[in-house]
Order: C-alpha cells, then sequence, then structure tokens
C-alpha cells in the first residue's frame, strides 16, 4: 500500500468505560473453528426442512432499534428463517410501532421502549435480543439483554472499544446466554471457501491479502457522522476489511505497521475519516492491506498465494457475492438470504447447545484492531497488536 502524507487525520473519540458460554458447559470458540468448518456451515437438513413452521422447535426473536438495516434486512429475512422469528420490537420511535406491528403481527405486549426494555425479562415468547442501535449504545443494551435472561446477538462493529466489548462477553457469560456478533458474511458460501482455501492452501502460501470495503456516501447527517457514535468510515466499513483478512488468512495480526486518515470532501467528513487505509503484519509474513471508504465504491477481497490468486468482488454486499481464481473456478455458491442464514445458524446453535460461528471474541479482536489502527494513524507509528 502505498501511503501518502495526509493533510487531515482524524478518529473517532475512544470512550474508556471500564466466551461465550450457551449453557454451563460451552466455552468461547476461536474463528478457525467456526466459519468455514463443515460442521458449521449451515446444516443440510436446515436447508432442506419442509416441516410446517408452526410444527418446527423455534426461537423468538425481539429486534432492538428500528432503523433502515432492521426495517430494510432483519425483519424481511426473519420471514424466511426456519428457527427463529421475530417476536417483539425495542424503539424510540412510537410512530414505527403500528407499521411493525401490522407487518409482523406482533402483540402489544410485546413492543417496548428504551426505558420500559428491561421488562422484556418477564416475557417467555422471547429468547434472543437483536442488538441493531448505534455501535456506542451497543454495550448498554446488549448487557441489558443478558441480566434479562436473554440470547444476545449483537451487529458489528460489537462496541466502541476493547473494554465495551468485553462487559459484553463478561455479562453473557455471568448471565448464562449465548452471544453472538452479525457477521454475516461467515455465513455467506462464496466467503466460507475462501476461508478453506486458504486452510488448504492449493495455491501455495498466501503472501498478501487486500481487502476494500466501501460505498460512496452523500453525508447526510445521521450518527454515522458522529465520531462519538460510531460514525466513521473505519467503525462502519473498515471492520469488513480487517475481519475479511483474518478469516482469508486464518491469522491474528501481529501490529499495523502503517495507517492513515483522511477526508475528500473535508466539508463533509469534518469529524470522521470518510477513508481509512491500513498494513497488518501477519504472523506468517503475509500482509494485510486494507481500505475503508464512504467515496470509494470499491468493494473487493483479493489473496495472492504463492502459485496463484483468488478474489471475490464483491465481497460482502447483501447479495451477489461471487468471485474466481487464478486457475478459471468460479465462486457463485448462492443462497436466498443471506441474513436469513446467519440467524438460523445462530439459532441452531443455542437450540443444539453449542458455539456459534462468531462469538464475542470474534467482534473484540476486530475492535482492538479498530482502535490500533486509530493510534497508527495518529501517531504516524507502527502499534503493536500483541501488546495493545
Amino acid at each position: 500500500m502505498n501511503f501518502r502524507p495526509s493533510n487531515r487525520r482524524f478518529g473517532a473519540t475512544i470512550h474508556s468505560r471500564r466466551e461465550f458460554v450457551a449453557g454451563a458447559v460451552l466455552g468461547s470458540v476461536s474463528l478457525a473453528a467456526g466459519i468455514g468448518c463443515a460442521s458449521s456451515s449451515h446444516p443440510a437438513s436446515a436447508a432442506k426442512d419442509t416441516t410446517p413452521r408452526s410444527a418446527r422447535k423455534t426461537l423468538g426473536v425481539a429486534l432492538l432499534g428500528l432503523g433502515g438495516y432492521s426495517e430494510s434486512q432483519l425483519g424481511p429475512a426473519l420471514k424466511l428463517t426456519r428457527h427463529c422469528e421475530l417476536r417483539g420490537i425495542v424503539t424510540g420511535s412510537p410512530d414505527k410501532v403500528e407499521t411493525w406491528r401490522d407487518e409482523y403481527g406482533i402483540p402489544a405486549e410485546a413492543v417496548y421502549d428504551y426505558e420500559s426494555f428491561p421488562r422484556i425479562a418477564d416475557n417467555p415468547s422471547i429468547d434472543v435480543v437483536y442488538v441493531v442501535t448505534p455501535t456506542a449504545l451497543h454495550a448498554k443494551y446488549a448487557i441489558l439483554a443478558a441480566r434479562a435472561g436473554k440470547h444476545v446477538c449483537c451487529e458489528k462493529p460489537m462496541a466502541m472499544n476493547v473494554d465495551e466489548c468485553q462487559a459484553i462477553i463478561d455479562a453473557c457469560r455471568a448471565n448464562r446466554v449465548s452471544l453472538s456478533i452479525g457477521y454475516r458474511m461467515h455465513h455467506e458460501p462464496n466467503t466460507q471457501t475462501v476461508v478453506q482455501l486458504g486452510r488448504d492452501k492449493p495455491y501455495g502460501a498466501i503472501r498478501s491479502v487486500r481487502a476494500i470495503a466501501g460505498d460512496r456516501n452523500k453525508g447526510e447527517p445521521t450518527w454515522r457522522m458522529d465520531p462519538t457514535m460510531g460514525g466513521g468510515a473505519l467503525y462502519d466499513m473498515g471492520v469488513y476489511a480487517i475481519n475479511a483478512i483474518r478469516y482469508s488468512t486464518g491469522e491474528e495480526p501481529l501490529r499495523v505497521t502503517a495507517a492513515r486518515q483522511w477526508a475528500d470532501r473535508p466539508e463533509l467528513f469534518h469529524s470522521v475519516d470518510e477513508n481509512t487505509e491500513f498494513e497488518l503484519a501477519l504472523p506468517s509474513g503475509a500482509v494485510g492491506h486494507g481500505k475503508a471508504s464512504r467515496n470509494d465504491n470499491t468493494n473487493k477481497l483479493r489473496i495472492e498465494a504463492e502459485r496463484g490468486w483468488y478474489e471475490l468482488e464483491p465481497m460482502q454486499t447483501y447479495e451477489g457475492v461471487e468471485g474466481k481464481t487464478s486457475d478459471g473456478k468460479a465462486l457463485d455458491k448462492k443462497i436466498e438470504n443471506q441474513q436469513a442464514r446467519q440467524m438460523d445458524d445462530d439459532a441452531l446453535a443455542i437450540l443444539e447447545g453449542r458455539a456459534p460461528m462468531a462469538p464475542g471474541e470474534e467482534g473484540l479482536r476486530d475492535v482492538r484492531i479498530i482502535q490500533a489502527i486509530q493510534r497508527a494513524a495518529k501517531t504516524g507509528e507502527p502499534v503493536d497488536l500483541v501488546r495493545s
């Protein structure tokens, strides 16, 4: 990656406030034991299940936060799931309640605002709370959900900092509930193929990985433009690039060797980074090149190995993820809906008493790297991840 001096550097504000256990016997699992493993991929029995939904064992889900992602993706996906269904909502927008109740048949007693949310503990029809708020609110509501005795799914990035991530993990452990992070790409079949290629190394040792996650944002004044809420390219999009470097190599980075943050449109992105580039040193000697952008619409993961390459482009869109290899193989497996697959996989993990594919520790690792990238961009110096 070619780093050039930047006239402007930004970093999201870091708030220093301060394993998954599904039942008494489960411990945490690493990424290497999750994504891409045959035992962790979507079970064939679930994919072929023709049992009427009313006769299946399902978990009740409450969506906490009814913003764009819940409205356009998670809600519709919950109409397709086989092992979980939408049974409750938590919102601070009373004007949304009627629409959601009509669309999903949610009873009045399963509608909560943020003040009444702790009363969800008294609702036995709800098993899982899916936290879909701005990042700065993840820790607060994930911890409250765990204390209410509900399993927790938390959107990514998991929280604002490592301390908050650990607090969520600790709360779920103490209350003996499961914790999964909304890494939908872990459940996507072409991504799983990339992970398997990284394990099997048919093209030889991996030399470098380049992951770019970007879109073209108009700079609307939403929480994504507020550094205290988790706004900016690195928090919003960078987690895809960081996680892709990790899952495609199966390695945990040793250090951030270089990073920079800048704005192409400083009149809009004056408080948060519009772009972040970074390099990660991996234990094998491979290098991870990452970029997150709210101005560059590139969306690609490419792995260069000793005897060839393979890539996904796009690598993390809601649909149409596909790729190819240097010897002409197509990575083009299809699924009906990524979010439905993710939520079904997580529900099955709970029902079968096993760890999810993306436990809390997975989210914590990425947030640790996000914070290290911020420090490297601010200081212009490498940041050691082993001791950070």
